[in-house]
């Protein structure tokens, strides 16, 4: 396969400016390993098409039976516009999932068009808010394999924001709980929970075995290798990638709130709501209103869900 084709896709502001907040790393799947995809947020039940192109398949698939979210997942193929990000789209295949299809093979998207209706897929975790999932083929790749997609690059500067790890609770949910802080350093640009270093952090920590590091927004170069720490706690090693990002293995770590522990921290970038998430997959009694202080501690073990 000719270097061009495996080099990372760029991810422009054309395209992540239309969501609320995007992840590359916080996943168990395999087709998140490495950054080979990115998870999209509408956050309004909407699901805009990503890129541009002709629709040349959609599918039904099966998904994990979850009492929360629907029977059956769908898959979404399209033939990129070949004039996409520079030219890149000539030898691009985009997959996008958790759409209810509102499109049919032979169809002509243009990048913000209704692909359907977003679902809530068996895929998700109770804590997983809906969005679309999107990864790249070669053109004369398989394109339904779960795995396989190049690795995508945010082509957008992100702003590392620090946190001291405290916080009052503003919203619940059965299985999370989101914190006011940090607050967003610039509504409208795009933001990440920072590093102690500053480097802006993505993935699950640590209920997931790894996340990603991107370049800090304005900085030259590219996210730096080594130890990773968070509120004072070494919490992996990044490992630079093609491209200004790096992949980090996150260590054996206790996520605590207020002492209880959590089952992992959820690390993404974000444009406009932001402030921690903390994950409970078995339940948690805080409440609106709590005042928190989340703390990081080396631990036998993580509680690993993927």
């Amino acid at each position: 396969m000719p270097a061009a084709e495996r080099s990372p896709v760029p991810l422009p502001p054309s395209l992540l400016d239309r969501y609320a907040r995007f992840s590359c790393y916080n996943s168990p799947y395999p087709a998140h390993d490495r950054g080979a995809a990115v998870d999209l947020y509408p956050d309004d039940g909407t699901a805009p098409a990503p890129v541009p192109g002709e629709v040349i398949d959609t599918r039904t698939v099966a998904c994990p039976d979850r009492s929360y979210a629907v029977d059956e997942d769908h898959l979404i193929v399209v033939d990129v516009a070949d004039d996409w990000a520079d030219g890149r789209g000539a030898a691009l295949l985009a997959r996008v999932l958790h759409v209810d299809p509102g499109v049919d093979a032979g169809d002509w998207v243009d990048a913000g068009d209704s692909l359907g209706a977003s679902v809530r897929s068996g895929f998700f975790g109770r804590w997983v808010d809906d969005h679309l999932h999107l990864g790249f083929r070669p053109a004369d790749a398989n394109p339904y394999r779960a795995s396989g997609s190049l690795p995508v690059e945010p082509q957008v500067g992100i702003t590392g924001t620090p946190w001291d790890g405290t916080g009052t609770v503003v919203e619940t949910g059965e299985t999370y709980v989101r914190l006011d802080a940090p607050a967003h350093p610039d509504p409208g640009s795009w933001a990440a929970i920072a590093a102690d270093d500053g480097t802006p952090l993505d993935g699950g920590l640590a209920h997931y075995t790894g996340g990603g590091a991107y370049a800090t927004a304005g900085a030259a170069g590219a996210a730096t290798a080594g130890s990773v720490s968070l509120l004072g706690t070494e919490v992996g090693t990044a490992s630079p990638r093609t491209g200004t990002g790096a992949d980090v293995a996150w260590g054996e770590l206790a996520i605590d709130v207020n002492g209880e522990r959590a089952t992992g921290l959820s690390l993404f970038a974000s444009r406009e709501t932001f402030g921690a998430k903390l994950v409970f997959h078995e339940g948690h009694e805080f409440a609106v209103g709590d005042a928190v202080t989340v703390t990081v501690s080396p631990a036998a073990s993580s509680i690993r869900l993927g």
